[in-house]
């Protein structure tokens, strides 16, 4: 496996593919947003392949210490290959210094997919994540933080947020 990293483009259907199937309608951001987004100085959106075969991608924020990756997806039929710890590795290997928090759909008993939730957690923690015991709620959707690269710091995830969204954006983030 020999994977290459691009910028997602506006034309990048095979990318566009795979975010609307790994995403549900309600989750997503307009994809041409998300392409115009990604030419600011703190947001990344990037695409991942194997030679020609599109892989995944992950759209993410940078600013200051912190990494949060807001968007990731491999493509379905190459899940379980390693393509996702390989796009996970490539990002600690381009931001070292930084911490790198992702939200996921926490692991609620009562949750109707509660099978997939608990495997894509121990993807997680298999690639070096770590439970942070916070929550949040962003966009009235709950979600668990884990981080890699550091500890969870409540304060510094909140001035994250408001430097991103210029004051808009206040997730409730609370300890579990």
């Amino acid at each position: 496996m020999q994977i290459r990293m691009e910028k997602v483009r506006l034309n990048s259907t095979d990318i566009k593919r795979i975010y609307f199937e790994a995403f549900p309608k309600k989750e997503r951001m307009p994809f041409p947003m998300m392409v115009a987004m990604s030419k600011l100085w703190n947001t990344q959106f990037f695409s991942f392949y194997d030679g020609d075969v599109p892989c995944g991608f992950i759209y993410l924020a940078s600013i200051g210490k912190i990494v949060f990756v807001m968007f990731f997806a491999v493509d379905k039929h190459l899940r379980s290959k390693g393509y996702g710890s390989a796009i996970l590795q490539q990002m600690k290997n381009e931001y070292p210094d930084k911490k790198i928090i992702i939200s996921i759909k926490p692991c609620d008993d009562s949750a109707p997919d509660i099978a997939l939730r608990k495997r894509r957690k121990s993807f997680y923690m298999q690639n070096g994540y770590k439970e942070t015991g916070y929550m949040m709620k962003l966009n009235g959707v709950v979600q668990e933080i884990v981080i890699t690269n550091g500890t969870f710091i409540k304060r510094e995830l909140r001035f994250f947020f408001a430097l991103y969204s210029n004051g808009i954006m206040w997730p409730k983030i609370w300890k579990q």
